[in-house]
């Protein structure tokens, strides 16, 4: 990516701050630098020559937290990579990472204490490439919005939208096809202190990113768009998951590099082929059972086509409540419930297998007969029953469909 105004702005800063200054992506590629510089260590050389950052100078430079950073982060020289110390500032828009400025400290400085004085000066200014960065990335671009729109408006079921969506060229002719929902779980409080990302606007501009980043290349992987809450993809059908899959992990990637936190899990949901854009509405909506399905029941897995998601598709045709069920709240208002539920949810799961339910919960299998005891005895029934075992596996299956993400 070549940007005048944003070279002409980094130029700028550099004479400001009378130092030599260099601006990568989130990618460790080189996208503008600065001219003027009295000393320019092995490191600036070569990354200048090479336009991209060398895997040993990448880890010292990650190693430091700048993946997570939301402030500048001092870099401290290393002899061996034939560097000088640096200072990292990270911009961010809205909580969105876009890039890394980095300005290098001159031969003779003994620390950064001078660097870190003169950045509040030009606070403008790094406001501002920021923001140049974010307008010229590929995903802000006036073109892809406007795109996007007319994908999302299809996908909620306009008709011309839909009509607009079959003359992409690459679209038409490369059904049948499959919406897939990308959702991810938000990163687990205090493993981080970078802040969640709350405006809707910057969340959908995290998304979309992380979507288009996660399937350039996959020649699978038609479209993408993203709103507040996850990733919608239009994909060819293929019978194999492999491509799904990539684009799965490139997204949790993409994701962690843009807001700094990890998502602590990432699911997709994907729909039935369909060979009618006209069907695109409906698919929408069953990739993102697939993907609700998957949130909340980890042992469905992380990729999920709609027709393994069972009972739970069942319970999005309409409100279904644990608390029906008068098995279900005898044992919800027991103490050791906790106990109790897994065992039962497991057992039901794994067609009565005994040994795999001892297995996979670390207990003794006297220990998974003894608690079938007790909740026989506080029912005063046969959990193994048909019907009881229908009733409070339903139950136990609408308790977590109850905690699903909200698409």
């Amino acid at each position: 990516m070549r940007n005048p105004e944003i070279e002409n702005l980094v130029e700028e800063l550099a004479l400001q701050l009378g130092r030599g200054l260099s601006l990568e992506d989130l990618d460790g590629l080189l996208l503008a630098y600065s001219a003027n510089q009295s000393h320019a260590d092995r490191v600036r050389v070569n990354f200048l020559l090479s336009k991209r950052v060398p895997a040993d100078v990448s880890a010292w430079q990650l190693s430091h937290g700048i993946a997570s950073a939301v402030r500048p982060v001092v870099i401290p020289a290393n002899d061996d990579l034939g560097m000088l110390g640096r200072v990292c500032v990270p911009l961010l828009v809205r909580g969105f990472r876009v890039g890394y400025l980095w300005v290098q400290q001159d031969a003779q400085e003994p620390s950064a204490t001078a660097v870190l004085a003169e950045l509040p000066q030009v606070r403008d200014s790094l406001d501002l490439l920021a923001t140049l960065l974010l307008d010229s990335n590929t995903a802000e671009s006036s073109v892809r919005q406007l795109r996007e729109q007319q994908f999302l408006a299809a996908v909620s079921g306009d008709k011309r939208a839909i009509d607009v969506l079959g003359e992409w060229p690459e679209i038409r002719q490369n059904g049948p096809w499959q919406m897939a929902t990308l959702y991810a779980a938000p990163g687990i409080p205090g493993r981080s202190a970078v802040p969640a990302v709350t405006d809707p606007l910057a969340a959908a501009l995290i998304h979309r990113s992380a979507g288009l980043q996660g399937t350039i290349g996959v020649d699978e992987a038609l479209f993408s768009a993203g709103l507040a809450t996850h990733a919608a993809l239009l994909f060819r059908h293929t019978p194999g998951r492999s491509s799904h899959a990539a684009v799965l992990s490139r997204y949790a990637a993409e994701l962690s590099k843009r807001t700094g936190v990890p998502p602590e899990r990432v699911v997709m949901g994907i729909s039935e082929p369909f060979v009618s854009l006209r069907a695109l509405p409906a698919a929408n909506v069953e990739s993102h059972i697939a993907a609700q399905a998957a949130a909340v029941d980890p042992a469905l897995g992380e990729i999920l086509d709609v027709r393994g998601a069972g009972v739970y598709e069942v319970l999005a045709g309409g409100a279904a409540d644990p608390e029906d069920s008068v098995y279900y709240r005898l044992l919800r208002d027991r103490d050791g419930a906790q106990e109790l539920f897994p065992v039962l949810e497991l057992l039901y799961d794994s067609d009565g297998a005994v040994a795999r339910v001892a297995e996979q919960l670390h207990l003794h299998r006297s220990s998974v007969y003894n608690r079938l005891s007790r909740v026989r005895g506080i029912i005063g029934a046969d959990p193994l029953s048909g019907r009881v075992r229908l009733e409070l596996h339903l139950a136990l299956k609408a308790a977590r469909w109850a905690g699903r993400p909200r698409l």
